[in-house]
């Protein structure tokens, strides 16, 4: 029996149009949906939670074939790149 592998992916985000928290949690949300939905991964906030335009993301995936986790989170990490209102500040991508 092969061991499952989880792929772990961090997203530092500036988020320089939100007001408030609620804006935030809002614009969160919509992103963390999206990001479900198209690569069935999980995604949490996990740092910077008291921050009104600072967030991080852990977008995880869990695979039997390590490459494969790999793949499918390094292209959740571009889709939320791509579909932020604001910027990346880092990523981090590490295989558990």
């Amino acid at each position: 029996m092969s061991a499952a592998r989880v792929a772990l992916g961090l997203v530092e985000l500036h988020l320089p149009d939100v007001g408030s928290l609620k804006d935030k949690r809002h614009v969160l949300k919509g992103l963390k949906e999206k990001v479900r939905a198209r690569f069935e991964v999980s995604v949490a906030e996990v740092d910077h939670q008291d921050l009104w335009q600072r967030a991080t993301l852990a977008v995880a995936y869990v695979s039997a074939d390590a490459r494969h986790a790999n793949t499918v989170i390094s292209k959740a990490m571009d889709f939320i790149e791509d579909n932020v209102a604001g910027r990346v500040l880092d990523t981090s991508v590490e295989i558990l």
